[in-house]
């Protein structure tokens, strides 16, 4: 496997869990607080993370299969876009675990 596999999934981790945590802080603002703008806030931020959790998806389905994962285990991944903050910890969780299992692309250096 590549690390470029890794590489995607974990950005998109990120992307999707700053951005939920976004979403969970614009429908409090809106439901609890009643702020101003915070209605217009929701919708954008929630439009966004509803397509790139889509592609996040996709990412960590495709190193899931490539890291032959059990069906429990890719469902526990793909689930962790839609708890805020549970992204981050399951990204630390699945690096740490594939670490040394990529490929390496860069030919050995030949010592003469």
């Amino acid at each position: 496997m590549k690390k470029s596999v890794l590489t995607r999934y974990r950005v998109m981790a990120y992307v999707t869990g700053v951005l939920l945590v976004l979403l969970t802080l614009g429908v409090i603002a809106k439901y609890l607080l009643e702020i101003d703008g915070a209605d217009s806030f929701t919708t954008v931020v929630g439009i966004a993370h509803g397509w790139l959790y889509v592609v996040y998806l996709v990412f960590a389905f495709d190193l899931g299969s490539k890291a032959k994962w059990p069906v429990a285990k890719q469902l526990w991944v793909l689930l962790a876009g839609t708890v805020p903050t549970a992204a981050f910890f399951v990204e630390r969780k699945i690096s740490h675990e594939l670490e040394g299992t990529f490929a390496d692309t860069a030919p050995t250096p030949v010592k003469a």
